[in-house]
């Protein structure tokens, strides 16, 4: 990646010709750009919690649509397939066909998407519907960040823009939880789903009034060679990790999967390099603070997400909590990440810069799973559970928004979609492997446990605690990663991106 301390992609290929992405370009009048702020984190707030709502729905529609254990987790794996792996398409596609339109067309697949799944007579419909709100979240969740990115250009704004959008993102997995259980637990599973109508329809109705049309009068050709490689690439990566989880890492199906995504992502790159309107132009991951960024997104989203996970089984099952009680133990973590989020990007990374932010995030994140393998069968929620998450909290709150910021600050409005598309890709990856890697080995663990301890009436109790606390120590891992990685990317100093954003323009 690039180390010249002035490289923020302003020495870069010219745009196309007439300069129709910034002409074409043309945004919400200053006054709305709050509101807009407003209708892009709505959106930004379903495609995130809808990663997690359904966890809490699972046994619900399992029961009522019948189907087994071994085909729960396609529920799940459906939705990340799709969204993980065509998220650079989407991201693309806004850059070229418009931001606006882009945006209110995955307003509007997603919303459909949700209402098929909430309505599903079967399994088979269901896993469908999930694909489907992959699909058009991938048109969202770029097109959203994209307009944000485009929308904001004045540094102080965007820092307070980014807090706020970062907060939504880092809080969104836990809101899910809490939402989820309201909604099974007095309602139906069914509005897990269902409850992204309400969404879609402010965020469509805010987008249409506030949002202003336009496109590139001189668009590029889609790379299609690049298309097909990276969301080929993407969907063998993410659907070999999920393979692990059922069959093990020594399976053909697995260990295949992985290395044909590897080889497919390699050659991805390779084409990048030569392609004449690249997919994904090498100047937006190669700038230095933009990859430690991608970097930061993608380790800190495979911590996380494991966190959720394996902290919710331990609070139900162990602790006995339902699953409203779980969403509520989350809410002071959530509160946490947002005040930090904001907190960070207007007082500390403007005059201080990403290089000892992120990495102390990373390093207060990682101190927070080793805090957690202390978990026991007769720990209680406020003296052992509650300390650890703040202190998780606070360090994901000054990863995400700095991250978010970073990665997009500095980009031509020509690359703001597929910047933030990888905003998206690297935080959704990374918790796709993260929650499989985290549940394989948490799955042996428990196992080996299981295996060499005497059968007594507690065994099982102590082997899922112990599964737990291996994958606490691998989450800590894996952010300890994060601090070495980000400590050494980042420069030092405030980034010229961020006190003289360059090339941005209103969104479309």
């Amino acid at each position: 990646m690039s180390r010249d301390p002035q490289d923020t992609s302003t020495a870069t290929p010219s745009p196309p010709s007439g300069d129709g992405a910034s002409a074409g370009h043309q945004g919400a009048p200053p006054e709305h750009r709050w509101l807009v702020l407003g209708v892009v984190a709505l959106a930004q707030l379903m495609v995130v919690l809808d990663a997690t709502i359904v966890n809490i729905a699972l046994p619900s529609a399992q029961q009522a649509l019948g189907f087994s254990n071994g085909n729960r987790q396609w529920v799940v794996t459906a939705y990340a397939l799709a969204f993980g792996s065509l998220l650079l398409l989407g991201g693309r596609l806004a850059d070229l066909i418009g931001r606006k339109k882009t945006f209110l067309i995955g307003l509007v697949g997603f919303a459909v998407a949700s209402a098929i799944g909430g309505a599903a007579p079967s399994f088979e419909v269901l896993v469908g519907a999930r694909a489907l709100q992959g699909l058009f979240g991938a048109l969202l969740a770029p097109a959203a960040l994209s307009l944000l990115t485009t929308t904001f250009t004045d540094p102080g704004e965007r820092a307070k823009a980014f807090g706020i959008y970062g907060a939504i993102a880092g809080a969104g997995g836990a809101v899910g939880l809490l939402l989820g259980g309201l909604l099974t637990e007095y309602l139906d599973w069914r509005w897990c789903l269902y409850v992204n109508l309400i969404f879609a329809l402010i965020a469509f109705v805010g987008g249409m009034r506030l949002l202003h049309p336009g496109r590139p009068t001189d668009r590029p050709s889609l790379d299609i060679p690049g298309t097909l490689l990276v969301s080929a690439g993407l969907f063998c990566i993410v659907y070999g990790f999920s393979d692990a989880q059922r069959h093990g890492w020594s399976a053909p199906s697995t260990w295949g999967f992985l290395a044909a995504g590897a080889a497919l992502l390699l050659a991805f790159c390779w084409w990048q390099l030569r392609a004449r309107h690249p997919l994904l132009p090498m100047r937006v991951p190669g700038d230095r603070d933009r990859g430690a960024s991608y970097l930061a997104m993608f380790i800190s989203g495979a911590g996380m997400f494991g966190v959720f996970l394996f902290l919710t089984y331990y609070l139900q099952r162990t602790l006995s909590y339902s699953p409203v009680l779980t969403g509520v133990a989350f809410l002071p973590m959530v509160a946490v990440i947002m005040v930090t989020s904001v907190t960070t990007t207007n007082v500390l990374v403007p005059r201080l810069g990403a290089k000892p932010i992120v990495p102390t995030g990373m390093l207060l994140a990682a101190g927070a799973m080793v805090w957690l393998t202390r978990l026991n069968g007769s720990s209680s929620y406020a003296p052992h559970v509650l300390p650890p998450t703040l202190l998780l909290g606070l360090g994901l709150g000054m990863i995400f928004a700095t991250g978010m910021n970073l990665a997009t600050a500095g980009v031509r409005p020509y690359d703001a979609g597929v910047a933030s598309a990888m905003v998206n890709t690297s935080q959704q990856v990374g918790g796709s492997i993260g929650t499989s890697l985290l549940n394989t080995l948490a799955t042996s663990a428990a196992a080996s446990y299981a295996a060499s301890h005497r059968p007594s009436p507690q065994l099982a109790a102590q082997a899922q605690l112990h599964s737990y606390m291996t994958a606490y120590w691998w989450s800590a891992g894996f952010f300890a990663v994060g601090f070495i990685v980000t400590l050494l990317l980042y420069r030092p100093g405030v980034p010229k991106s961020l006190s003289d954003p360059t090339g941005a323009a209103a969104p479309m």
